[in-house]
């Protein structure tokens, strides 16, 4: 394995010794836990598939991860989800400094170099820092330590030609293959290559509030959304902190995930079911609307924590920990939320490791189980009853083509067309028969404010038989 010719570098040999190899028995240096521990998260994720919330839990996460104060931990986030929104780029970038491929085996030395990369492109880390300490996991590692020399080379040669490297790469999607292809069917090229963009910058923080949408913007810095929520300009310290959150005056959630209760309008006197209610955001908008709440949820922990966070906001619901499909209440529904399990693919600036956790079977698997979700709640429904079905997918078999087969075989339900007119701002998100389907492209904010929101699809139906 060699560099390529115009770096004028010999073919790296295997060393008898580990190069630049510290003493067993020493200290580690300075940030290379860190960096160890971004790397075994990184191959959890693409290797093996494993979601990254799990990895980083404070609680149950990843050993190597619960090991770091909190400071070491934030930086692993920002190592993992760069590398993560970036990582074709990176691969690419890297391929284009070696003349053959790494060999198959070589996982661990992959994940070094692309954390590496991440912080040598991306990242405001010193180059030589990111380069010596990839040097030394190499080194210290028995699977890799053999192409130390190799990693010095590369990443050195990388830093120095980082500009024309970065313009180089500039045209490569930061989305996986799989599922630009997929965006490319469902919205056009252009439109897929701005969604691609678009979620390499993190999403920004959104609140829902109880009133006062305006006076609690001037209070904490923010502008009102079109959705009359309130976005956050830049903010690094913790939310809890800031006014309005102990008194259950706010919560956060996504522009776009407060769409689907707000398509029901005035609830007042309504019997209302959340049927996929965790972990609370949207519950809260329907109780806020006057509705009369029933929130249920397969997970009894999932229903803790929705407790928890109606408690702070002072709210009250009814819920329910049970099977969904084996639901059957006493009495049918005026109005009813199915915010269905998803790929999550619109949520990518957040959660940046879910399309290399996720492949077209899972969504093709998530959508046949919104179908039967779907089937399920209309029958809870009362003639003359709403029901919006809604998910934060990007992949209209998740979508559209669900809510399609649905009507196409269901005479009792129909389709009621959600009016442009009445959200001005998004009205580009209403389709031609009136559903509404965000993209993380969208939304435009004034400066010193982050743009876009979360993918989301909602379809309003009424039951007419």
């Amino acid at each position: 394995m060699v560099l390529n010719p115009d770096d004028k570098k010999k073919p790296i040999r295997k060393h008898k010794k580990p190069v630049a190899s510290r003493p067993a028995s020493g200290p580690a240096k300075p940030g290379l836990q860190v960096r160890a521990a971004a790397a075994k998260i990184l191959g959890a994720v693409v290797d093996r598939k494993l979601p990254l919330d799990g990895a980083l839990d404070n609680e149950h996460g990843n050993p190597a991860y619960k090991a770091l104060n909190d400071a070491d931990r934030a930086l692993v986030r920002a190592i993992l989800n760069t590398t993560l929104r970036h990582l074709p780029r990176i691969e690419a970038a890297l391929s284009s400094l070696l003349d053959t491929p790494l060999p198959e085996g070589a996982r661990a030395l992959q994940h070094i170099l692309w954390v590496a990369a991440a912080q040598i492109l991306y990242l405001d880390v010193p180059d030589h820092a990111a380069v010596d300490l990839a040097v030394e996991q190499a080194s210290n590692d028995p699977r890799s330590k053999r192409f130390a020399k190799l990693v010095n080379a590369i990443l050195r040669r990388l830093g120095r030609e980082k500009q024309e490297i970065l313009a180089r790469v500039r045209d490569v999607s930061p989305m996986p293959d799989w599922f630009l292809k997929r965006l490319e069917a469902a919205y056009g090229r252009d439109v897929a290559v701005a969604i691609a963009e678009s979620q390499l910058e993190p999403a920004a923080i959104d609140l829902s509030v109880k009133s006062d949408a305006a006076g609690w913007a001037e209070k904490l810095n923010g502008h009102v959304l079109p959705t009359g929520g309130v976005r956050l300009a830049a903010f690094e310290g913790n939310i809890p902190t800031l006014e309005g959150f102990a008194e259950g005056q706010w919560w956060v959630q996504d522009a776009a995930a407060s769409i689907p209760a707000q398509l029901f309008g005035d609830l007042t006197g309504k019997r209302v079911a959340d049927l996929c209610a965790a972990p609370g955001g949207k519950t809260a908008q329907l109780i806020v609307a006057g509705g009369t709440v029933v929130a249920i949820e397969q997970s009894e922990n999932r229903i803790k924590r929705l407790r928890s966070n109606l408690d702070r906001l002072k709210l009250e619901a009814e819920t329910i920990a049970c099977d969904l499909t084996q639901y059957e209440p006493d009495q049918l529904f005026d109005a009813i939320l199915l915010d269905a399990p998803c790929s999550s693919t619109g949520t990518t600036r957040r959660h940046p490791d879910v399309l290399w956790t996720k492949g077209p079977e899972d969504i093709a698997k998530l959508a046949a189980l919104q179908e039967r979700l779907l089937r399920h709640a209309v029958t809870l429904l009362k003639v003359g009853g709403t029901i919006v079905f809604s998910n934060c997918s990007l992949d209209p078999s998740e979508g559209e083509e669900v809510v399609a087969r649905i009507l196409a075989d269901t005479p009792s339900i129909e389709r009621v067309a959600i009016e442009a007119s009445r959200w001005p701002g998004l009205d580009a998100a209403i389709s031609a028969i009136g559903e509404f389907r965000t993209t993380p492209d969208m939304l435009r904010v004034p400066t010193g404010f982050a743009s876009g929101l979360d993918g989301f699809y909602a379809a309003v139906l009424r039951r007419v038989a």
